[in-house]
């Protein structure tokens, strides 16, 4: 009794998360913002409605590829982490500090300011309509939503997760209002927006990486069940499940979703609209003008409460790795929340709401994104290769990392081509880790700054009630 008393008390973060929780986490973190705003970007780089599902229908396939070696990396390493423990065990210790690098000053804070504007227009569209909504007040609420679920994220593990099972319901409700009206539609002979759908002269070959980007964003999330492989009760057979599962569910939604787009909006619609799925409604559904963006915007809610769920797990483990600062790795005495990590992003995502625009934030920090996950690939077959004898419950092909870590790297590369000056700023966002790297995590600090710098830790500890976790669950 006594013994289970003490458990009780120790500070670590639990194994809450079950299958059902699992899943709930990858559809409700795939299925965002991205689906109601990447059709215009899909549409508008692939040049044609047939090109434009079939980018969707490739990235799915892609994601599927990328989900699958995930799910075998998921078995083979057993932290928590995702990218960043995948790169640092495969790779090794620079190129995972670089991605750390990318994805806290570039990747995460810029994805979360994309999801956060969807969720701030489509939750004033309603009160707007046929208006656009003023931008300042985009922005007001979107902040609000943000800081709400990072508030929730503070606060308990168990209730984040609860929140992240009722707003995966709620987003394929939403996706469930927009494929039925479209499919009567078509079913009806509504067939004209698809004539001449795969017109040649349209499609431009240098944007089609930008096409991908805009598709991969909807459906990035895949990933969401690495990053909390520590909390997740019998990971070896929920992540394959979970991730195989939501996938296909989520490939199927976005065909039909897209298609019930493009019966209902012609192209130039498509393209004009700021919030395609209002549109959408608008034109097909008008008793529900009122119901869907509301529905669209807690989506969104649900991408930013996964997304700070999960990245929160990548700070606290680069913290106990040694590659960040030992504050991140601490768990609230009473919360058992990684309090410090789930704080630590809220200004770099308030400045970039205030300063960012959608479509160049996505661009921005996909090439980063993209970069690494498919060296994260790469990581599992230079993994298989140097550690043949591992067992692992869950084996992909080959041929599954090697296509996708080469389409990835090949996308990555033919960015600079389709959208320069953005990709350059995410390349040296990047390189500017190199001497980070160097100077403060390779190099001994001197005994005076160590001093100085665990003394603000200690206070800082102090402040926000917070501890080493006790013991560790892997």
């Amino acid at each position: 009794m006594g013994k289970d008393k003490k458990e009780e008390e120790a500070v670590f973060l639990r194994k809450k998360i079950t299958l059902l929780r699992a899943f709930s986490l990858l559809i409700g973190s795939m299925v965002g913002s991205g689906i109601f705003i990447s059709p215009k970007g899909v549409l508008k780089n692939s040049g044609s409605v047939g090109f434009s599902l079939t980018v969707w229908f490739a990235c799915g396939l892609l994601s599927m590829f990328g989900a699958l070696s995930y799910a075998e990396l998921g078995t083979r390493i057993t932290k928590s982490g995702g990218h960043y423990i995948y790169i640092l065990e495969t790779l090794g210790p620079l190129p995972s500090f670089l991605f750390l690098w990318a994805e806290f000053f570039a990747i995460r804070p810029a994805n979360s300011a994309v999801v956060s504007l969807a969720f701030g227009r489509y939750m004033l569209e309603p009160f707007f309509a046929p208006c656009a909504a003023p931008l300042p007040a985009v922005k007001l609420v979107s902040l609000l939503g943000y800081y709400t679920v990072l508030s929730l994220n503070s606060w308990s593990v168990t209730w984040s997760a609860r929140v992240q099972t009722a707003l995966s319901i709620i987003k394929l409700l939403a996706l469930a209002l927009i494929i039925v009206p479209g499919i009567m539609l078509l079913a009806q002979g509504h067939t004209e927006n698809f004539q001449d759908a795969f017109d040649r002269q349209s499609l431009v070959l240098d944007k089609l990486p930008l096409a991908f980007y805009a598709g991969m964003f909807a459906y990035s999330g895949w990933f969401q069940a690495s990053f909390v492989r520590e909390e997740l009760i019998r990971p070896e057979r929920n992540i394959p499940l979970a991730v195989i599962v939501s996938v296909i569910t989520v490939i199927v939604g976005y065909m039909l979703t897209n298609v019930s787009y493009y019966t209902v909006l012609g192209t130039q619609d498509v393209l004009a609209s700021p919030a395609v799925a209002v549109s959408f409604v608008q034109r097909a559904f008008k008793s529900l003008i009122s119901v869907v963006p509301v529905l669209v915007a807690l989506s969104c809610l649900g991408t930013m409460n996964g997304g700070i769920f999960t990245f929160s797990r990548t700070l606290f483990v680069a913290s106990r790795e040694g590659q960040w600062p030992p504050l991140f790795s601490m768990i609230h005495i009473r919360r058992h929340t990684p309090l410090p990590a789930v704080m630590l992003m809220f200004p770099l995502v308030t400045a970039m709401v205030c300063i960012g625009d959608i479509y160049h934030l996505m661009n921005f920090f996909s090439f980063s994104r993209w970069l690494f996950i498919g060296l994260a690939t790469l990581g599992l077959i230079v993994h298989r290769y140097r550690h043949p004898e591992l067992h692992s419950p869950f084996k992909v092909p080959l041929f599954i990392p090697v296509s996708f870590t080469i389409i990835c790297l090949f996308t990555v590369g033919m960015s600079f081509y389709s959208d320069p000056i953005n990709i350059s700023i995410g390349c040296t966002m990047v390189l500017s880790g190199f001497p980070v790297y160097y100077l403060v995590v390779h190099r001994q600090m001197s005994d005076r700054c160590c001093s100085l710098f665990y003394y603000l830790t200690h206070k800082l500890q102090v402040l926000l009630e917070v501890v080493q976790q006790e013991i560790k669950t892997y």
